[in-house]
């Protein structure tokens, strides 16, 4: 048995950065390694450039994702959906830093409804251990936010501490929800690959992963949100 930290991820949007394409900026359906890092560093107020704590903190944890697709009562099926946000930006610089006289208009998606369950345990002998997560959750540093500023969360992230022997019982004891779930750390048929895993530098790069997708409890399919 180990022990696991449930949070919730829930607020009217939700934006988890993926792969950019000049001013089409999409999300991810679910929260990326490196959102989540961003959450968890932000709770426990560890800077942007403060490398040697980030990577602690990347090194001390495994996690899994559960896309929730019943509300927490149990009562009500939910049903996030993609909605496009539409940013005009005046006389904005060009790539040779000269003012651009014409407006430039990005996209940048949101999901909406949208309800997450995380679970996080412990790896290795961790410099950050659960004790210091759980405390940061309850009292964050830095206010937390899902995946951007916009996006503000509409309940606290802390849910409960449990213990279990895998992230599949982590999720069953944890609160409803049923839905698929995303990891690393587990295995599965289904795989996707991400490229979300920061990696150390001025510039923002990504490192790719596998992740696995499989049914929690429930046998509950994935919520189609392409439209």
């Amino acid at each position: 048995m180990q022990d696991y930290l449930i949070l919730k991820l829930q607020g009217p949007m939700q934006s988890w950065g993926t792969h950019t394409y000049e001013d089409y900026r999409p999300s991810n359906l679910f929260p990326t390694a490196s959102g989540l890092l961003g959450l968890l560093a932000a709770c426990l107020g560890i800077e942007r450039r403060a490398w040697t704590r980030l990577q602690a903190l990347d090194q001390s944890i495994a996690f899994a994702v559960r896309a929730d697709h019943v509300s927490t009562t149990g009562q009500r099926r939910l049903k996030p959906v993609k909605i496009t946000d539409f940013h005009t930006v005046m006389e904005a610089r060009r790539v040779d830093g000269r003012p651009n006289r014409y407006p430039v208009v990005s996209q940048r998606e949101c999901l909406c409804d949208a309800v997450f369950t995380v679970a996080i345990r412990e790896i290795r002998q961790p410099e950050i251990t659960l004790d210091d997560f759980e405390a940061a959750v309850k009292k964050p540093y830095y206010t937390p936010f899902l995946g951007r500023r916009s996006c503000p969360l509409s309940r606290p992230l802390w849910e409960q501490r449990l213990s279990a022997v895998s992230f599949e019982q982590a999720f069953e004891r944890a609160a409803p929800g049923r839905g698929i779930v995303y990891s690393e750390w587990m295995t599965a048929h289904s795989r996707l690959r991400l490229r979300d895993v920061p990696l150390r530098g001025t510039t923002r790069q990504f490192a790719a992963r596998d992740v696995a997708m499989l049914p929690s409890a429930g046998g509950e399919e994935a919520a189609d949100v392409s439209e």
